[in-house]
């Protein structure tokens, strides 16, 4: 067959304790999914699930034990960061009920939902999709997958995030507003889930800008370290 131009090659991420790369098909994200971070952007409650995408070569993948580099985006005077467990999905399903969620789950990985906050604001305002503010270049940074058998208790597991060593959002995976299952079943319901799909669940709070120079160290109980140097 041939094509116009050579066709991108598969985005994966890399698993730990193994030689395998997880090829990646799309990202969804979960919006406002921690009840402090829904505050300090403004909203209360319990409200239903929302979802967002960011293009699959938006992705950093950065492999155990190394730092990767953030290139500042274009358009932003307020880049800022989210921590968020990822859910990696290893098989195919739709209208997925919560309590069967767990079996589609291959993997976790840590991931940052960067995001140009002054853009996704201004669309906000203008009532207008927030892709220019969410789904860019380079917005996606991703640990490596560490398979769901390796975590039976990620449901307990600590999230952190550091820049230059000091604190800025910390909390525990038991404090999404939606869990895991029902993430899951939310989704699924809207699209048909396949291998390779990634969900970034969602963030706490403490999301604040960074700027050039900032190292940004991510950490979840039980998976590697994700480290990113913004530039």
């Amino acid at each position: 067959m041939s094509y116009v131009f050579t066709p991108p090659g598969v985005v994966s991420v890399p698993v730990t304790g193994s030689a395998l790369k997880f090829p990646t098909h799309r990202v969804y994200c979960v919006g406002r999914n921690y009840e402090e971070h829904a505050k300090e952007m403004g909203y209360t409650g319990r409200e239903p699930p929302f979802f967002f995408l960011k293009p699959t070569d938006s992705l950093v993948v950065v492999p155990a034990g190394e730092t990767g580099t953030l290139p500042y985006p274009t358009l932003t005077q307020n880049f800022h960061h989210e921590i968020e467990l990822v859910v990696a999905i290893g098989k195919a399903g739709k209208n997925i009920l919560a309590k069967d969620a767990h079996s589609y789950i291959y993997g976790y990985a840590l991931g940052l939902d960067m995001t140009r906050r002054d853009l996704q604001n201004e669309m906000k305002k203008q009532g207008r999709p927030w892709c220019i503010g969410k789904a860019f270049d380079h917005s996606a940074p991703i640990g490596p997958i560490t398979p769901a058998a390796e975590l039976p208790d990620i449901d307990k597991a600590t999230i952190e995030l550091t820049v230059d060593g000091d604190v800025r959002q910390t909390s525990t995976i038991e404090k999404l507003i939606w869990n895991i299952g029902e993430i899951i079943e939310h989704l699924s319901a809207a699209w048909e889930l396949q291998p390779g799909d990634l969900i970034y669940t969602g963030t706490p709070e403490g999301v604040a800008a960074v700027v050039g120079g900032n190292v940004m160290v991510a950490k979840l109980t039980g998976l590697p370290d994700l480290m990113i140097e913004v530039l």
